[in-house]
């Protein structure tokens, strides 16, 4: 294997078989592995059947700062590099995004192994339009902020893709339902490539009830865009009066609807206070 490159690889998202030629020859010949969890590494290289004759270093949230440097000077000595999570693409709600960074900052050559993708797979199942989508990873945990997200998403045409832990999915998708409408197609993608795979269609009010029983496993969720702006004060009133309950000042919250909108400030004040 040649050369001095950071290599962001991609694991198998449940399935082990999913894992590309390229991954287990990476793993065998890279200098270092920076693993997000090293037992879960090592659950995949048996899988693989691999040994790896560099060095297995730790590399996760909460030492991604602090490694960064070290691995940098690694790739400057012209040693490969490469970064696996515990599944799917490094650097995407994943540990990576700084040392991508400061590995381009360096000049150093960054590559990819190719592969499974939660996104992609959930996106492609969800029933809903692939032709344009964007991605917005995991929602702020606290209410308001996530209310303010959403609301920030209201107006978006193309297909949003989310993650969202298990026993969040219901109070998130009561968000959606008050920043969207209820009668927004969605689908919600549970354990995907894995044993008890399931992908759940409907509007946001049909998932939302479904999930109040309690759903298990790594979930994304699919929203369908919206098919136009928000056209009236009373479309817009609930998002307005959600991100007030979520801490914003009413005045603020309503400048920032009028913006996107097109809707009068004035009216939406009024509105708000009077209804």
């Amino acid at each position: 294997m040649s050369a001095a490159a950071l290599v962001l690889a991609a694991t198998p998202i449940g399935d082990p078989r999913d894992a590309a030629p390229r991954l287990a020859q990476e793993l065998a010949d890279a200098d270092v592995v920076a693993a997000e969890d090293t037992r879960r590494l090592r659950r995949l290289l048996g899988e693989l059947s691999v040994t790896p004759r560099g060095t297995v270093l730790s590399f996760h949230e909460h030492n991604e700062a602090s490694r960064t440097p070290e691995l940098v000077e690694r790739l400057l000595a012209g040693e490969r590099v490469v970064v696996v999570t515990d599944a799917g693409m490094p650097s995407v709600s994943d540990p990576g995004y700084r040392l991508v960074v400061a590995a381009v900052a360096a000049n150093v050559r960054v590559t990819c192994v190719p592969g499974p993708s939660a996104v992609l797979m959930a996106l492609a199942v969800s029933g809903l339009p692939v032709d344009r989508f964007c991605f917005d990873g995991f929602l702020p945990r606290r209410a308001g902020e996530r209310a303010r997200a959403l609301a920030d998403d209201a107006a978006e045409r193309r297909t949003m893709v989310f993650f969202e832990a298990p026993h969040r999915l219901a109070e998130t998708l009561r968000a959606m339902v008050s920043a969207f409408g209820g009668e927004r197609r969605a689908a919600v993608c549970r354990e995907l490539t894995k044993t008890y795979e399931e992908v759940r269609r409907g509007t946001l009010d049909e998932l939302a009830a479904w999930a109040e029983q309690g759903v298990r496993g790594e979930v994304t969720v699919v929203v369908a865009g919206a098919t136009r702006p928000a056209a009236s004060v009373e479309e817009a009133l609930d998002g307005i009066r959600q991100r007030v309950a979520g801490g914003e000042r009413l005045k603020d919250v309503c400048a920032d609807v009028a913006a996107r909108t097109g809707l009068s400030k004035k009216a939406l004040y009024d509105a708000a206070v009077t209804r």
